[in-house]
């Protein structure tokens, strides 16, 4: 791929987004999809979309989440200590002795949770990492001089990690799931380079807040109101230590991508996607779940009466970890998935079971 794609694909990896201050990516992301679409917008809590043909009245969306995990400043003790609450899934387990990156009022803050050393940590009751135990050292040594440098009770916080690839691998904090909004921005741009005139109205949304809630694809989808949905996000790929692909499902980084059934995937457009994937030679897998997936799907199809929506997932190791790891092949897929995917939705088309 290009370095035009590269250099977006890690400075938007490196940007600071957590849930409910995406600002630094989705300003990174609409900049990069401007050329390949007719218009941009956001709403007002900074879901950031891309529009290809406006003013048609069938509309499909493409979507992704622009947020990451983290946590939020909760008290700053007398010496200078931050205690944190999570926001979004954050894992504390795997947070002490890693470095972060505080977003203060007047800028970054870099810190790094501590920890008790290992031969202190004995008796019966050993410490063992609580989110009540967790604390951050910014090298300060008050709580005033904490709070000169920016810091406030609800700064929010993500680890301090940098994108990199290795052995055909992209390795990063926040691949879930900002490397779904780096594959809808490629499929604008393939659309465009390519020259395909779409006979319906394209919204490309990368949206907020989903590690809370699916939040913004909530407001968004209510907004747009979509006649059809392809969202894109990260599953496990259950085929690491310690998961159990029998109980989590059969997926595998370098597969391909993963289309999934469930109750808030529509049958008929996941039978037009297989057929895509298979007319085009796009290897995939597939995937299922109880009730709905988790991600921003559950929130789109049932808005405004109902959206026929497809999940197209990329597997992806070590979620929720400053080590998330998707293989570079299956991004590429997606991507290809995804593009013939828009090409094979006829203008106005119903996709209803029962007529």
């Amino acid at each position: 791929y290009n370095m035009k794609r590269k250099k977006f694909l890690e400075s938007y990896l490196n940007a600071t987004s957590p849930t409910g201050m995406e600002t630094a990516g989705q300003r990174i992301w609409l900049d990069y999809i401007n050329p390949y679409v007719d218009k941009t917008y956001t709403d007002t809590y900074g879901t950031a979309v891309g529009v290809i043909n406006p003013d048609k009245k069938y509309k499909v969306m493409i979507e992704a989440h622009a947020d990451e995990i983290g946590w939020t400043v909760s008290h700053i003790d007398s010496n200078g200590f931050i205690r944190v609450v999570r926001n979004g899934g954050s894992d504390h387990h795997i947070a002490p002795g890693t470095k972060v990156q505080i977003l203060g009022e007047n800028g970054v803050i870099k810190g790094h949770f501590g920890w008790l050393a290992i031969h202190e940590r004995k008796g019966p009751n050993p410490l063992t990492p609580k989110l009540e135990n967790l604390f951050i050292d910014i090298e300060a040594n008050s709580k005033e001089e904490v709070e000169k440098m920016g810091i406030i009770i609800g700064s929010l916080i993500v680890y301090d990690t940098k994108f990199l690839e290795r052995n055909g691998n992209y390795i990063s904090r926040a691949l879930d799931n900002r490397i779904g909004g780096y594959m809808i921005a490629q499929v604008a741009k393939k659309l465009k380079d390519n020259k395909i005139d779409l006979p319906y109205s394209l919204h490309i949304v990368n949206a907020v807040q989903e590690e809370i809630g699916l939040k913004g694809a909530e407001m968004i989808a209510e907004s747009i109101r979509p006649d059809v949905a392809i969202i894109t996000d990260v599953c496990h790929d259950t085929h690491t230590p310690h998961m159990n692909p029998i109980k989590a499902g059969d997926t595998k980084c370098g597969l391909g991508p993963v289309i999934f059934r469930g109750a808030d995937i529509q049958l008929n457009l996941n039978k037009q996607i297989v057929k895509v994937a298979n007319d085009n030679d796009i290897k995939f897998q597939r995937g299922t779940y109880n009730g709905n997936s988790g991600t921003d799907t559950g929130a789109i199809y049932k808005s405004g009466g109902g959206v026929a929506c497809q999940l197209i997932s990329l597997p992806l190791k070590y979620m929720h970890t400053t080590v998330e790891t998707v293989n570079s092949k299956d991004v590429e897929s997606v991507i290809d998935l995804i593009y013939h995917s828009l090409i094979s939705i006829k203008k106005g088309q119903d996709f209803r079971y029962i007529k």
